[in-house]
């Protein structure tokens, strides 16, 4: 019996010390190894709640480089968005991203500032906070449990902002994929903590990039305002990972000159 007792609890000791929690979770889908390059076709549908849609095409170029990424946007069609083109850059800590948007009616770029950081993105419903990646540390991470989600072995985490006013949401939780630490599924509450959106990833695909190395890539996602009805599908018509984009892409000459 005491050898039985000891066993019991040298497997429980076991399974304890190489738990996660959810910190380590969170940070592990952060580790994630990016492509160095990214370019993209991107068809974009907004999404009525009577299921009237607009369809934009945009053209969308990444880099990461140093740990830190940079995204650039240009909107190709219908002609009420064409040649708008927005800039983010990446930067470390909690530092703010730097986000630029050129209005082609202006003919002008502006700095979105932080404080728009709770406004729709182009009509879209993603926020343009929601287009940066928090820093691991301003938020708490809670594992809240294991489960299936749309076919995916998950961990749900819940992440809750540890300044209120930092955050537009009350909290969010994020489904992450054990296999390829892909968040899959998310659920974001306001500050009443009602839900407020749903982002899923319809599409999970496995990518190979110019170099030979393998990337598991989005290649559809749906944002929907569960309090509008209102909702945003990104689908990739085209990618390719990892072959060189000029650094001068990445800038707000770019966005100026588009070239």
């Amino acid at each position: 019996m005491k050898k039985l007792i000891t066993a019991l609890m040298t497997l429980t000791l076991t399974a304890s010390l190489f738990a996660l929690d959810g910190r380590e979770i969170i940070q592990k889908a952060l580790d994630v190894k990016d492509p160095a390059f990214t370019q993209s076709a991107v068809q974009m549908d907004l999404i009525e709640k009577n299921g009237a849609k607009e369809t934009r095409m945009v053209r969308e170029y990444g880099r990461s480089k140093n740990d830190l990424k940079a995204v650039v946007m240009v909107f190709m069609s219908p002609a009420s968005v064409k040649d708008t083109r927005f800039l983010l850059q990446e930067n470390k800590g909690s530092t703010p991203d730097d986000k630029f948007i050129y209005l082609p009616d202006l003919r002008s770029t502006r700095r979105v500032s932080t404080a728009e950081g709770s406004k729709s993105f182009m009509g879209t419903d993603a926020s343009y906070d929601d287009l940066s990646t928090r820093d691991i540390d301003v938020d708490t991470h809670e594992l809240l449990k294991e489960e299936n989600k749309n076919g995916y072995n998950c961990y749900a985490v819940k992440s809750t902002a540890k300044n209120p006013a930092d955050s537009q949401y009350g909290y969010r939780i994020q489904w992450i994929d054990k296999e390829t630490w892909v968040p899959v599924y998310a659920e974001l509450y306001d500050k009443k903590g009602a839900l407020l959106k749903v982002l899923t990833v319809e599409k999970l695909e496995k990518v190979t990039g110019a170099t030979g190395a393998e990337y598991n890539i989005p290649m559809v996602n749906n944002m929907k305002n569960v309090q509008t009805g209102h909702q945003t599908r990104i689908t990739i018509q085209k990618i390719i990972l990892d072959k060189a984009i000029p650094d001068r892409v990445f800038t707000q000459v770019f966005l100026n000159t588009g070239k």
